[in-house]
């Protein structure tokens, strides 16, 4: 199918790093960069990239291993540093400067990584339904890990997931992309459009021990597993992913984030937090809250916003009503004006 809507421009960026597939809606004006989240890929910006006044350019920018980026393994040990410096490397060749970046879910975490080891390509930040500046799973609310993050990283991958992406499923089977699409990444998905690309992006996601999910250790602990060094979940485990220090950046770009009331995906009740599920009977032999409570990912994500804020930097919160985890999908207009609004254009 075709996958490219008309006005977006395709072009193939080589760094020293990497071959990254770029997708471009020209303009003269402020530079927008958008960056995606897990199992997805730039595909998903379109509509927004389209609706944004003429004057911008915007721009979003394949992962590597998603969309059609070249395929290279990801050290889950740097966090998500592989993928934060591969952004910064295509910016560098594309000379753009200080930007308007925007992240989405994992993509969240790329841009604030990129606040902390490359704050000169920062103008503003967008975080988008952001992972925890704390990482996936395994912590309290302060950030404590918890029994060595057990429950984290590449062992949290659903195998029937994981197995429908590598077959290339279109098809609405209950582990499909798309029953994955309409049941988690949106809460209303019969009043979206472009559903079939939405799904021809989720297939684009590269499959092993290398990309997603990752690999696991084993551990006494609750479910079994632990982190892997290797892989995309293993990039946000909390052993390995640390965001908080953006509470001591210098200078502060002014920060939007941005959130569906109803998202499953980022929530204090996340239903892709092996804790929750352990708590709710999903997942068996759940040892307690006092052992593995759940994540509180939004609770822990304002904590460090308002650190942030408290030491001089600009924070603006929105919270989309009767949305879930893609607001620049389900809530065009909310998401463009307050962008808009955000970056002064």
């Amino acid at each position: 199918m075709q996958t490219v809507l008309p006005g977006i421009h395709v072009t193939q960026v080589r760094t020293e790093r990497l071959t990254a597939n770029v997708i471009e809606r020209p303009g003269a004006g402020p530079v927008v960069v958008l960056i995606h989240g897990n199992v997805s890929s730039s595909l998903f910006y379109q509509p927004l990239m389209l609706g944004l006044p003429e004057g911008i350019r915007a721009l979003a920018i394949d992962l590597r291993g998603f969309g059609d980026s070249e395929v290279l393994p990801v050290d889950g040990t740097r966090g998500l540093r592989d993928f934060a410096d591969d952004v910064a490397s295509v910016l560098d060749v594309l000379g753009t400067g200080a930007v308007h970046l925007v992240g989405w879910s994992m993509g969240g975490g790329v841009v604030l990584q990129l606040l902390l080891d490359r704050p000169d390509l920062v103008a503003s930040l967008t975080l988008e339904s952001p992972v925890s500046p704390y990482g996936w799973g395994g912590t309290t609310a302060d950030g404590t890990i918890l029994n060595g993050g057990a429950g984290s990283g590449g062992g949290g991958g659903n195998p029937g997931f994981i197995a429908a992406l590598k077959a290339g499923d279109r098809s609405d089977s209950p582990t499909s992309p798309r029953t994955i699409y309409r049941t988690t990444y949106v809460k209303h998905p019969e009043g979206i459009e472009h559903e079939d690309l939405w799904v021809e992006s989720m297939l684009t996601t590269a499959t092993g021990v290398d990309n997603y999910p990752g690999d696991a250790t084993t551990t006494d602990a609750w479910p079994g597993f632990a982190p892997g060094t290797r892989g995309v979940l293993n990039t946000m485990t909390p052993d390995h992913l640390d965001l908080t220090g953006i509470v001591d950046a210098d200078p502060k770009p002014p920060i939007l984030w941005l959130h569906g009331a109803d998202d499953v995906i980022v929530s204090d009740a996340s239903y892709f937090d092996l804790n929750l599920l352990g708590s709710i009977g999903a997942v068996p032999g759940w040892p307690g809250a006092e052992v593995a409570p759940p994540q509180p990912m939004v609770t822990q994500t304002r904590a460090v916003l308002d650190r942030y804020r408290a030491g001089g930097g600009r924070v603006t919160e929105l919270l989309v009503p009767d949305c879930g985890h893609s607001p620049h999908l389900e809530a065009p207009e909310v998401f463009t004006a307050a962008l808009l609004e955000h970056i002064g254009a």
